[in-house]
């Protein structure tokens, strides 16, 4: 039998357990606010977690409330949340049952005005400066008459007209067009993978790889061109290993990929005439310059002819030229009948005397005293062999008994110094325990050191009321200075100490 307590009054209020009244919010606050734009600084961001969303809060000077964006919708933003930017958030108010708490979950996001978007825009710029992707050193130079042109632009629109109209003006070249979006959230993605695309074409390929490219866009807002700003087209510029021209807006339209581009033209139609000569200019100027060159190749082939006709009016004639040398061959042939006579019998009376020695030195004469040396040679070497064998014997005997003379002297030596070795080593140690700082504290020595732990070395160095530290052998003490005195006098000079015979210790003092 239930007893109520008389404190508790009767009621007729339903009750509700936790879930169903957090269920309850839910629905009322997604009904009442399923649709709102809030405009706020980003604060307390954090970056894609593991599961890929991103948390944040959105506040202004009174309030603040937390948002979510799901993964999803993240990888689908055009402007990417950063910590301290002003945006305009675009989505439902949903609560979150786990913190009894509210917040927004966004479906886009944009910065709030030209000023946010620009100061945006700043920050990257700096951002990827600070990258080199905007240094004067790593951009191309444009090739001065490229064969084939690629352009980055909308195939719809008026500026690929333009373009190609110009092009025909000044100097018709193949031109590859990579249709892309220049507008809107894709816009971006589509630009870097044109860029990116172009410069993987393979020399020599179906399809020609580009000289240059052209990235085109007419005018428009900030937001408009705001595709040209994102980083991906920047880096893909910056990368390009073909030279790139940037020509995005009207000329006082500044993007970012103006800066990473190899050049930066006002308009798509300037960007034409920059990647082109003038054709009628460039043949006027080939014409004018064949002309030049045909007039001096005249004047030089007439200049060569006047000084061959003067070289040869200086010239000698012929028969003058040729009298000297006819003459030294006509005596020549007179002297060769009887040098050559001569030079015959020379050569037979050398023939002949040879012909003696050969007989005097016949090979059999040879072989015999050959024969008869080597005889004599084979008795040498036997006997010689024999008595190098026998002094080879005594005087490995010889060396044996040395060496085993000298091993016994060795030992004997080597026993004799380390004995030497040992007393000199326990002389040395018994010198240094008499002479070290011990033996003399002990003899009735101390030191004296002031408040520093300095050595006191004189009278001059302690005053009245000083505190000292005196130590002795077995300790020490303080004491503190009385009264001043004045400095002892000198001690005469010690006499120079004898030098110790030799093998003794000497005079220690």
């Amino acid at each position: 039998m239930d007893i109520e307590s008389p404190d508790v009054k009767p009621s007729n209020t339903p009750e509700w357990s936790v879930s169903d009244l957090s269920g309850a919010l839910k629905r009322t606050l997604e009904d009442a606010f399923g649709f709102v734009r809030v405009r706020g600084e980003i604060s307390g961001y954090r970056g894609p977690v593991g599961s890929g969303h991103v948390y944040f809060s959105l506040k202004d000077q009174n309030a603040k409330i937390d948002a979510v964006i799901w993964k999803g919708v993240f990888g689908r933003l055009k402007t990417r949340p950063q910590e301290g930017l002003e945006v305009i958030a675009t989505g439902k108010i949903t609560t979150f049952a786990g913190k009894s708490s509210y917040q927004i979950i966004i479906d886009s996001l944009e910065p709030a005005g030209i000023g946010a978007l620009m100061a945006l825009l700043e920050e990257r710029r700096k951002t990827l400066a600070a990258e080199g992707l905007f240094d004067e050193a790593r951009k191309q130079l444009l090739p001065y008459l490229p064969g084939v042109i690629g352009v980055v632009t909308s195939p719809t629109g008026a500026v690929i007209r333009d373009i190609l109209h110009r092009l025909e003006d000044r100097f018709p070249r193949h031109v590859l067009v990579w249709p892309v979006r220049v507008q809107g959230e894709s816009s971006a993605n589509e630009v870097a993978a044109a860029i990116a695309g172009f410069n993987a074409l393979p020399r020599g390929g179906r399809i020609p790889r580009p000289d240059v490219i052209i990235v085109a866009r007419g005018g428009g807002s900030l937001e408009d061109l705001m595709g040209f700003n994102e980083e991906a087209v920047v880096r893909a510029a910056a990368a390009s290993q073909i030279p790139l021209v940037s020509a995005v807006g009207h000329e006082t339209d500044w993007t970012l990929i103006d800066h990473a581009a190899d050049l930066r033209a006002p308009t798509p139609t300037g960007a034409a005439e920059k990647v082109v000569p003038v054709r009628s200019e460039l043949m006027s100027l080939v014409a004018d310059l064949s002309r030049r060159q045909a007039g001096a190749m005249r004047r030089l082939s007439d200049r060569r002819r006047s000084d061959l006709r003067a070289l040869a009016r200086a010239l000698p004639a012929p028969e003058a030229v040729l009298s000297g040398p006819r003459q030294r061959l006509d005596l020549a042939a007179t002297r060769l009948a009887p040098a050559l006579a001569r030079n015959a019998r020379a050569h037979e009376m050398r023939l002949a005397g040879l012909a003696q020695r050969l007989g005097r030195h016949s090979p059999s004469a040879r072989l015999a005293g050959y024969a008869a040396r080597l005889d004599g040679l084979s008795n040498r070497l036997r006997a010689g062999r024999d008595a190098l064998l026998r002094a080879e014997k005594l005087r490995v005997l010889r060396a044996r008994e040395r060496v085993g003379d000298l091993a016994q002297r060795s030992r004997r030596a080597f026993a004799q110094g380390v004995t030497r070795r040992r007393d000199g080593l326990g002389s040395l140690w018994a010198l240094m325990r008499s002479l070290g700082p011990d033996s003399v504290l002990a003899r009735g020595y101390a030191l004296v050191r002031d408040e520093a732990g300095a050595l006191v070395r004189g009278v001059a160095q302690a005053h009245a009321g000083q505190g000292l530290s005196v130590q002795v052998s077995d300790g020490r003490f303080a004491v503190t200075v009385s009264g001043g005195g004045d400095a002892p006098p000198p001690r005469p000079a010690r006499p120079l100490r004898k030098e110790a015979p030799q093998g003794g210790q000497g005079d220690l003092f």
